[in-house]
């Protein structure tokens, strides 16, 4: 079950306070167990209060209604964020990836105790963070911090296993080689959140549509007989927007109308498109010179 929109806000407005204490908790205990593991979450959490500030800011914004100057509302502000959030959680787990191939070189030695019990307390405030907003991860923008914080939660894990490992092998090398584990499932994580964001923002075709298969399927109504300069984006969290041109024979407003209705209930039905804008053009006539995008679909006789 999906928590609303204004509970999905007080959640992750919690989540950026708890967050606040992990980092101070970490990093001084960090410094003090001398364990890069530590410090790394650390950093990695302090990274996750803006994104959540961001995510909090965003999904406010998203609950705007439209105005005069931004005529479809706020809706790409969880998108704008994300896309933000991405690129920090990149250039973040570059940094560790760097620290921790240094403690490898030079390892030092690692106070497992602080470095246990900080981690387990770790673990519940990710894991905690990760429970509040898992319902809403349909959603870029939470899906960002629902990756996140599930990602510090699986690093929290490795810390604890790290921790028992070095106490009783004495193996310092377990502590960097769990910073590189996390730098590289950070980079991972921060590369998928900004292709996706990003291809939205660029407005390209949502990953679950195809665009001949709409073509084709507004190709079933009865008096299309073209269908061509298609254009299908994501405006923000499952909402889809479509604008297209369609080729009707001549025939009555009362029936363009019906056909225009069933036009818009497949797009919904099957494609789950709530915006639309359909210009119909008189079909016989010559196309106009210049690009289609697509090309024309045009009905075939059976």
């Amino acid at each position: 079950m999906s928590l609303p929109a204004e509970g999905m806000t007080v959640a992750l407005g919690v989540a950026i306070v708890a967050t606040f204490a992990l980092v101070a908790v970490e990093l001084i205990a960090g410094y003090a167990g001398r364990s890069i593991a530590l410090v790394s979450d650390g950093v990695h959490n302090l990274t996750d209060v803006p994104t959540l500030v961001l995510s909090w800011l965003a999904m406010r914004w998203a609950m705007k209604p439209p105005t005069p100057e931004k005529t479809y509302g706020y809706h790409r502000a969880g998108i704008l964020a994300a896309f933000v959030n991405a690129v920090l959680l990149s250039l973040v787990s570059l940094g560790l990836l760097y620290e921790s191939v240094m403690r490898l070189r030079n390892p030092v030695e690692v106070k497992t105790g602080l470095m246990l019990w900080v981690s387990v307390f770790a673990l519940i405030i990710n894991g905690g963070i990760t429970l509040a907003v898992h319902s809403g991860r349909r959603d870029l923008n939470v899906r960002s911090v629902w990756i996140h914080n599930l990602g510090d939660a699986l690093s929290n894990v490795a810390i604890v296993l790290g921790a028992l490992a070095i106490r009783y092998t004495g193996a310092a090398w377990v502590d960097p080689l769990i910073g590189l584990a996390i730098g590289g499932m950070v980079l991972r994580s921060g590369i998928g959140i900004l292709r996706e964001s990003s291809h939205i923002l660029l407005e390209g075709l949502p990953r679950d549509i195809e665009l001949e298969a709409v073509a084709r399927a507004l190709l079933r109504v009865e008096g299309i007989q073209e269908v061509h300069d298609i254009h299908i984006w994501t405006l923000g969290t499952d909402l889809n927007a479509l604008s297209c041109h369609i080729r009707i024979p001549d025939m009555h407003m009362e029936e363009s109308e019906k056909v225009l209705t069933q036009v818009r209930q497949i797009l919904g039905r099957e494609f789950q498109i709530s915006h639309t804008t359909i210009q119909f053009e008189r079909a016989g006539l010559p196309a106009h010179a210049g690009l289609y995008m697509p090309e024309p679909m045009q009905r075939t006789e059976d």
